[in-house]
């Protein structure tokens, strides 16, 4: 299979291409569940296209616990069904479909009251690891084990000694999900789709009561484009009510935001060789391992502010700080935290007040001819949301369509990356980068490692790491835009890599050197680097501003205060 390019010169040919003749399917959304959509349509042979708005996962899908879970909490509404579909999906990713991106996580759950709550908990935790068995696809991960409290606290010896009584460890799932995404975008155009980001839906196109189209605007370039499509699938997570009222349709379901915060925090920070989950009084907080970090995560609030770029407050990282800090020997505290991000849960509304008792299962609608509607679900799921989303596109089509094929194809990258793996000590010694290095290119780009390497050959300094992120080399700021569609400079510092939340700094420090590289790939000259610069350093500060204000409302306002669009 070749590996598709996603670079400027790509993305003005997908725009021209999907402007010039009807296409079978249109996906409106590059979040997971749009882009699971859009490589569903096109390995069913669909001629497919996808447009968003601004970058690939630039919402929701960039902003999440990273986890790819079963929902273990769940079990205990007794939604078993949920649970075993996200656990087949689980077992799925990590075997076949991104075994380079989606990687084994333990946890550790603390118990506190002897006798009935290991009993209740553990059989919980069984009946997880047994749900996963019996998908067919589980035997990859341990299964989970009991520990004594001298044994909880050997393996988190961060935790205080009167936290617990004893411990259950198991084992979920997690990934870079803006990684995910951008590579999930690739695989889809390597099937033939259509793909382009920064181009925004501004209206609809009707014949009677039927949408054949959309009007989309190229918010790079400027221009307008008339793109018709047989089906239109809405997959525009939080924004799906948004969508609909552009064809002046609410739609059969409304979709409510619930805010997630998160804060990251140095790996020393915490003493623990697992992550850890707790029960709150609301949900259930994360400890969890990234690189040489931690996630702490998550609130569960509901938010009707801006939908873009949703506000930490003081009061959401004050939250999340008090409840770690009751089971920490050694409190966090503000000057522990790197970096915060929220983002904004899509929940089905209309069946609890709370949000954290909505429900996390979707819905596909058909509520105009020719569009379809796909809404809630979870991460994990998103497979499943797009076979559905698409399945309900086809009743439409006046032509025989394949069944879904997803199941088995993996994302790019995925073929030979255990070959690879295997072989990494031979790759660092060619190369010359150490071992460490490799391992990380692996666990980010697979076997499309090969090509990023192919940069450094070119161009030896690109394979230095970036001066003040090192974790992340240079070539990796290049290779975002030349083949991962990054268009700007926060792509880049934001979801291509995670320098913004992985730095005290929030990438201000790396701002200037990633510009400079990535200016010749975007055809920049001086002064729109400094543009691009000053963009983001506007951003980082609102947020900081942002993450001082006391309550949604003052956080909001703060974090408007910077543009939205750098200008060109």
């Amino acid at each position: 299979m070749r590996t598709a390019i996603l670079g400027p010169a790509q993305r003005a040919e997908a725009l021209a291409r999907m402007a010039e003749r009807e296409l079978d399917i249109l996906v409106v959304g590059a979040g997971v569940v749009g882009a699971g959509t859009a490589l569903d349509a096109a390995t069913r042979g669909l001629s497919t296209g996808l447009v968003e708005a601004r970058d690939w996962a630039s919402g929701t899908s960039s902003r999440s616990s990273k986890l790819i879970h079963g929902g273990l909490r769940y079990l205990e509404m007794l939604d078993f069904a949920l649970v075993r579909e996200a656990l087949k999906e689980r077992g799925l990713l990590l075997e076949r479909l991104a075994p380079h991106l989606v990687k084994p996580v333990p946890f550790l759950y603390p118990l506190q009251h002897k006798g009935w709550e290991r009993w209740y908990a553990g059989s919980g935790v069984a009946l997880y690891d047994a749900m996963s068995v019996s998908s067919g696809h589980g035997r990859g991960l341990p299964v989970h084990r009991h520990l004594s409290h001298k044994r909880a606290l050997q393996v988190a010896p961060c935790l205080k000694k009167d936290a617990l009584v004893g411990a259950l460890q198991y084992y979920d799932a997690q990934m870079d999900d803006a990684r995910y995404v951008a590579t999930m975008v690739r695989t889809a155009a390597a099937y033939g789709a259509q793909v382009a980001n920064r181009a925004r839906v501004v209206g609809f196109l009707r014949e009677g009561e039927r949408v054949v189209g959309v009007r989309v605007e190229d918010v790079e370039g400027g221009g307008d484009y008339e793109i018709r499509a047989q089906q239109i699938v809405n997959a525009t997570g939080v924004w799906t009510d948004d969508t609909q009222a552009l064809i002046g349709e609410r739609g059969q379901f409304h979709v409510r935001a619930s805010k997630g915060i998160h804060l990251v925090v140095p790996k020393d920070r915490i003493h623990s060789t697992s992550g850890l989950i707790l029960r709150t009084e609301k949900s259930v907080l994360f400890v969890i391992p990234w690189g040489r970090h931690w996630i702490v995560g998550t609130t569960d609030t509901d938010w009707d502010l801006d939908k873009a770029h949703p506000a930490a407050s003081s009061a959401d990282i004050d939250y999340l700080l008090e409840h770690v800090n009751d089971v920490l020997a050694t409190p966090l505290t503000r000057d522990d935290v790197e970096g915060v991000y929220a983002g904004l849960r899509p929940l089905l509304a209309g069946e609890s007040d709370a949000t954290s008792k909505l429900s996390r299962e979707h819905t596909v609608a058909h509520p105009v001819p020719g569009l379809v509607v796909v809404a809630g679900g979870k991460y994990t799921t998103y497979r499943v949301m797009a076979k559905d989303a698409v399945d309900e596109a086809v009743h439409a089509l006046d032509q025989r369509v394949a069944d879904c094929v997803t199941e088995d194809v993996p994302l790019v990258g995925a073929e030979g990356y255990r070959a690879l793996w295997n072989a990494r000590a031979r790759i660092a010694a060619r190369t010359g980068l150490h071992v460490a290095r490799i391992e990380h290119l692996l666990n980010r780009y697979g076997s499309l490692t090969e090509e990023l390497l192919e940069l450094v050959v070119a161009d030896p300094s690109l394979g230095e790491p970036l001066a003040h992120a090192d974790d992340y080399l240079r070539a990796e700021a290049v290779y975002a835009c030349t083949h991962e569609g990054a268009r700007h400079l926060d792509d880049v510092l934001t979801r291509r890599t995670r320098i913004s939340i992985e730095t005290f700094d929030r990438g201000t420090r790396s701002a200037r050197e990633v510009a400079e590289l990535i200016a010749p790939a975007l055809g920049w000259d001086s002064d729109q680097v400094e543009k691009e610069i000053a963009h983001y350093q506007k951003r980082v500060e609102a947020e900081r501003e942002s993450q001082r204000q006391p309550d949604d409302l003052t956080a909001d306002a703060a974090r408007l205060g910077a543009p939205d669009i750098v200008p060109l």
